[in-house]
């Protein structure tokens, strides 16, 4: 007697591997909203001043050694020539020059808007008289109706809205910039970088934009105001800042 060969059905998945599944996956999200785990317990690092654009325009060409050259008419003579004289003109002038950024920022804004808007419409229209048809039309219309009495319509609308914005920004802070290029009109583009840690909170300022040498101070100082196309940041890393923003689950989402 011939036998047909066993076929055994493929076993099916066993029930237990959904909530596996549903609990590895809450697993890696978890994981996702936490710090790096080469960060934890552990203070930001400051960035590398190698990589600045700072160190860059100070060490991209030779700068001028500083070292005042004696002319011979001037090794007898009380005053000298130069940056370095009594009377020379200290500011920065040159690529990889050093100036004091001063920002003050004590701004106020406060706006308030009203807006109503109302309209309203009526209309009617009705057929009296009309060579005794109406008159007729209204003996056959059911539940009383009558024709004279012709369509009448009614409309309104109505809208009223507000806001109101106040602002109040108070800044105070001064920070060394770079000269980092000097255009052929004279201008210069500026960048200035600071860092400070403090309990394992790092607070960072930046400070870029054009400035022109004649709005430089006689101490070598400029306000934000005259600083063209300004950019100033002023924020942080560090557990504080990473508390007050949304877990990268969250944002996810």
């Amino acid at each position: 007697m011939r036998t047909k060969p066993c076929l055994s059905a493929t076993p099916p998945h066993p029930a237990g591997h959904m909530p596996r599944l549903f609990l590895l996956l809450c697993c890696v999200g978890g994981l996702a909203a936490c710090q790096p785990l080469g960060e934890v317990g552990r203070a930001p690092a400051f960035s590398p001043p190698e990589t600045s654009v700072e160190h860059a325009a100070l060490y991209r060409m030779p700068l001028p050694d500083t070292t005042e050259i004696l002319r011979s008419t001037d090794q007898a003579s009380l005053w000298s020539a130069g940056q370095r004289s009594l009377l020379g003109d200290r500011r920065a002038s040159r690529q990889g020059d050093i100036m004091t950024v001063v920002i003050e920022i004590n701004d106020s804004a406060e706006m308030s808007n009203n807006t109503s808007n109302g309209r309203s419409g009526s209309n009617s229209m009705a057929v009296p008289q009309f060579f005794g048809v109406p008159q007729v039309i209204d003996r056959n219309l059911p539940g009383g109706l009558q024709l004279g009495a012709g369509i009448e319509t009614n409309s309104a609308s109505s809208f009223s809205g507000s806001g109101t914005v106040r602002r109040n920004e108070k800044l105070t802070l001064r920070v060394a910039s770079t000269v980092v290029e000097r255009l052929p009109n004279g201008v210069m583009k500026i960048e200035g970088r600071q860092e400070v840690r403090v309990n394992h909170e790092l607070r960072e300022l930046l400070v870029t934009g054009f400035v022109r040498a004649e709005d430089i101070s006689r101490q070598n100082e400029i306000t934000y105001d005259k600083i063209a196309g300004a950019r100033i940041s002023y924020g942080g890393r560090g557990v504080i800042s990473n508390v007050q923003q949304p877990s990268a689950s969250l944002r996810g989402i």
